[in-house]
């Protein structure tokens, strides 16, 4: 039953994949994938997932799990990236994100002599800002605006300048990250411990494997590719429409996260907020702070419906990409390939180590294919405690990989948006830059897997 089950699943996956690839709708591809598997394994007698209050009907419970997909991610983990994607879209329309980026760049400015030093030095940076900024397509887009024409004006290529700048997103971590946030509602443990215990020691090293392979990479390439020096381009300065003070504003909800955190014990008694409530917390400290530079009650009030619009702008491309991505991971369950991964896994002498191994490449070819690494994080995430307890490793263990390898993915993928919004500003393939991207990337995941399982 377990090697017919898996053997279809692998089918369905080869398929999925192609479709992605030729540019199919992926809510669509993973919603109907999903049904089709969940219709397969009720007509082949396969152990359907649990429900709570069945409908009765084999048939009719195949819908129902869509619509507790729908309730269960909207009332938890969707409210979440919704609220972040709704602060995000706010910080970007009323200048704070520019303030932020603005005085992140001026240390850069310093490395002018050393184009491709500085052009590394781009990676540390950003990532600091994708911390406090987990907008991908949005931080991409600030520095194609300010630091891309600094690069190229050094004598950067453009393909290189581009290739950095998507790297600064190449890791979704921080108590912000939607990665993160549906991370710790599997491990059910704090978002802040998470990102100090265990993703910053994972951090450090891979940021430092990046900087140094970028540097060698990109140099490499464009002298192989004999780049000419690009017409030297105006170097432009942020138009900050804000006080450069505003640059708080996108850090706030780290230092709010930070202060009423485990970690620090400021209080007598303790205070617990979680992410979503920060977000609205800071969301409101903008708007104060907005009303006492403007003094415009009308502007102020009306500015809220950018944080409601960027709301609905995430459910309606993230939110429902996840859902579609869990209705695929049930599929997957359904079928029992899960069970004929680890068993096959163990058969050829896979312990637990090497599964985790083989789930992180999952993950990131997924990402890839996906050209989203929530997405494929939110499809293979939840199946992690049930094949951690199968193999006797910790889930911890086996879910900080992948929350790696899922973003990584992503900055490989020229079908993603960070990529092609990049590239098109650019005016070179995203396919180059993800050729650029491919070996420091291929380089890091080494480096992950030797850190995180041996070191």
């Amino acid at each position: 039953m377990v090697i017919y089950g898996s053997i279809l699943a692998l089918i369905l996956i080869v398929i999925v994949a192609k479709l992605l690839i030729s540019n199919y709708n992926p809510q669509a591809v993973l919603l109907f994938s999903g049904l089709f598997m969940l219709f397969l394994a009720l007509i082949l007698g396969f152990k359907m997932p649990e429900l709570a209050k069945p409908t009765g009907s084999g048939f009719f419970d195949v819908f129902e799990y869509i619509k507790i997909a729908f309730s269960e991610t909207n009332a938890n983990v969707g409210l979440l990236i919704m609220s972040i994607g709704g602060f995000v879209a706010y910080i970007e329309k009323n200048g704070a994100s520019d303030a932020l980026v603005f005085l992140a760049l001026k240390p850069l400015k310093l490395m002018k002599k050393y184009p491709y030093i500085l052009a590394s030095m781009v990676i540390p940076i950003g990532q600091f800002l994708f911390i406090c900024i987990p907008s991908a397509a949005g931080l991409s887009l600030l520095l194609m605006a300010s630091m891309f024409p600094i690069l190229v004006n050094l004598g950067v290529s453009r393909l290189s300048a581009a290739s950095v700048i998507t790297a600064t997103t190449a890791f979704g971590v921080g108590p912000a990250s939607v990665i993160t946030s549906r991370s710790v509602k599997i491990l059910d443990i704090p978002a802040v411990s998470h990102f100090f215990d265990n993703q910053i020691p994972l951090l450090i090293p891979l940021i430092i494997t990046l900087m140094i392979t970028f540097f060698y990479v990109n140099r490499y390439y464009d002298k192989k590719e004999k780049v000419e020096t690009t017409v030297p381009l105006e170097e432009k300065e942020i138009e900050l429409k804000v006080p450069v003070y505003y640059a708080i504003l996108p850090i706030l909800p780290l230092v709010i996260l930070l202060v009423f955190s485990e970690l620090f014990s400021f209080f007598e008694t303790p205070i617990h907020l979680d992410t979503t409530t920060v977000m609205i917390i800071c969301v409101f400290v903008g708007l104060l702070m907005d009303l006492i530079r403007t003094k415009k009650v009308k502007t102020v009030f009306e500015s809220l419906q950018i944080f409601f619009n960027g709301m609905g702008d995430i459910f309606k491309s993230v939110v429902t990409l996840i859902i579609a991505a869990e209705m695929f991971s049930k599929g997957l369950i359904s079928l029992m390939f899960i069970d004929g991964l680890v068993s096959s896994s163990q058969s050829i002498g896979l312990g637990g180590i090497g599964i985790s191994i083989v789930m992180s490449l999952m993950i990131f070819f997924a990402s890839v294919l996906m050209g989203s690494g929530n997405a494929a994080f939110f499809a293979f995430g939840p199946l992690v405690p049930k094949i951690s307890t199968q193999v006797g490793v910790s889930t911890t263990s086996m879910i900080l990989p992948m929350e790696f390898s899922a973003s990584m993915g992503r900055t490989v993928s020229p079908i993603s948006g960070v990529l092609i919004a990049t590239a098109n500003i650019a005016k070179v393939s995203p396919f180059e830059i993800a050729k650029r991207n491919a070996i420091p990337f291929g380089i890091v995941f080494l480096v992950m897997i030797i850190v995180h399982f041996i070191l």
